[in-house]
């Protein structure tokens, strides 16, 4: 082992690692991207000149395998610096470290910047506590085309490290937006055109090929907690209540794949 490698104890590694807790990541407007693609994300987020990375933390092994992620950083004037295995493992929060994290500035927006002049599908993330399903979402946002996506009220830290890993890189492509008045979120969409769709297991509206005249009007999904759902108050203000037909014996389907079927059921008929 190399005496050049950074330990956990190094305080460059011992700074970033802090960034694990939701209150440093505030104080510090900076946040951890962890992965091999991840990181390749970032880099290619900070090389569009939308935000910027200030160190990338990396061991001798994935060094070797991918050489490109060194090259870009420096070309960037991102710090560069191999550590050990254990400092690697100390900036994870997951079991399997992958050996490779940068940090980075965070990517949310305000609410007006986020949903621009003339969005045509935005979604809306409502109370949503769970990081993986919100990162999720988050990625499907971005499959599906969509122009923002919006977390609202008591909802989960979008940088928070497992909700970065299960966006894939994909919060470096969408406009993103934290804001806890729901009902600010609802106006602004509003004043923007915008046919508000509430999620809901007993909508009024099926989603189905009759309702392909609704979804292709430019739309906000509105999507609730995974436990309760949209508190009564948001699921009034919409303009129509959508279920998700179910054709077998299953109560319900999750957050994630629900968001999947109704944001993709708008990018076809938009298209």
């Amino acid at each position: 082992m190399s005496e050049a490698l950074l330990t956990e104890r190094t305080p460059r590694v011992a700074a970033a690692r802090k960034l694990l807790r939701r209150a440093a990541r505030v104080d510090a407007r900076r946040f951890l991207v962890e992965g091999v693609r991840p990181v390749h994300e970032a880099l290619a987020w900070a090389e569009e000149g939308s935000g910027r990375l200030y160190d990338l933390f990396l061991t001798d092994a994935v060094a070797d395998r991918d050489p490109a992620l060194e090259d870009r950083a420096r070309a960037l004037d991102v710090r560069v610096a191999r550590v050990t295995d254990k400092a690697a493992a100390g900036l994870s929060d997951t079991v399997t470290p992958q050996g490779v994290a940068a940090v980075c500035s965070t990517v949310t927006v305000g609410l007006e910047q986020a949903l621009g002049d003339a969005p045509r599908l935005v979604t809306v993330l409502v109370g949503v506590a769970d990081p993986g399903n919100a990162g999720t979402v988050i990625r499907t946002s971005d499959a599906a085309g969509a122009d923002a996506v919006v977390l609202a009220g008591d909802a989960v830290d979008p940088h928070n490290g497992k909700c970065v890993r299960s966006t894939m890189g994909s919060l470096f492509h969408v406009a993103l937006a934290v804001d806890r008045d729901v009902d600010a979120v609802v106006a602004a969409l509003r004043d923007r055109g915008l046919t508000l769709l509430a999620a809901a297991g007993d909508g009024e509206t099926v989603l189905d090929a009759g309702a392909d005249a609704l979804l292709a009007r430019p739309t906000a999904w509105l999507f609730g907690s995974e436990a309760r759902g949209l508190d009564e108050r948001t699921a009034a203000a919409a303009d129509h209540r959508v279920r998700v037909p179910i054709h077998g014996r299953a109560e319900s389907l999750n957050l994630a794949t629900a968001a999947a079927v109704c944001l993709y059921a708008s990018a076809r008929a938009q298209r």
